[in-house]
């Protein structure tokens, strides 16, 4: 793990915003094609303001969430909404969404079709990841009903979750997606944060699901 520290969060936001912009041009001049997969939530926002408008190939790039809430886009709870109004806008209005979520009762109903169009996309290029203070990644929670198969080697690329913290049922990435990830990135802020996360590298991944990713993974953390 290498450990990042920023004096405040907008040098922070700019930084990573920077780093991956430059990662993805990288990959798009030796590849031809390349893949971005971010959390959502509020955290991320500041780097999808700078990221939008970075000179890149966005046409041959996907992007895809690390998980969705099983809601639709017109949910305020809608992480692909978040995704389209602070990241699929300017430049990278001409990237392909990969999505997470389908007009369907539960994450199971449409689980093959959606991992089916993730798994044309993999590895990934560019792996932004979130944590929160519990010590979860992605909407791999510690206590959620599928937690276990979900770090297994041999798991699917995407599951459906559901955890008492989760509220709705999610559809998440496994970790054995995220640890093919060619290029890690985990993005933290707070003091509370970056307590757990130093609590998370002691402990196993079944407790804190970060621990699965975080040998391979740049932290970047601001006050």
């Amino acid at each position: 793990m290498e450990f990042h520290t920023y004096p405040d969060r907008e040098m922070m936001m700019l930084r990573v915003a920077q780093r991956i912009a430059s990662e993805l041009g990288e990959t798009l001049r030796s590849r031809g094609r390349a893949s971005l997969s971010v959390p959502g939530g509020s955290t991320p926002g500041p780097v999808f303001d700078t990221l939008c408008g970075a000179e890149l190939d966005w046409a041959n790039v996907a992007v895809l969430l690390n998980d969705e809430r099983w809601v639709n886009e017109g949910s305020p709870r809608s992480n692909t909404r978040l995704l389209r109004e602070r990241l699929l806008t300017g430049r990278a209005a001409a990237a392909t969404l990969v999505p997470l979520y389908a007009d369907a009762p539960t994450p199971e109903d449409a689980l093959a079709d959606l991992s089916d169009a993730v798994s044309a996309h993999l590895p990934i290029s560019v792996l932004l990841l979130g944590m929160g203070e519990d010590m979860h990644t992605a909407s791999l929670f510690p206590g959620a009903d599928n937690l276990a198969q979900a770090l297994k080697n041999d798991a699917p690329p995407l599951m459906a979750m559901r955890a008492q913290a989760a509220g709705e049922p999610r559809i998440t990435l496994t970790a054995p997606v995220l640890k093919a990830a060619l290029r890690v990135h985990v993005l933290i802020t707070g003091e509370a944060k970056r307590a757990a996360l130093e609590q998370a590298a002691k402990m196993t991944p079944q407790e804190a699901p970060i621990a699965c990713i975080l040998d391979q993974a740049q932290v970047h953390w601001a006050p």
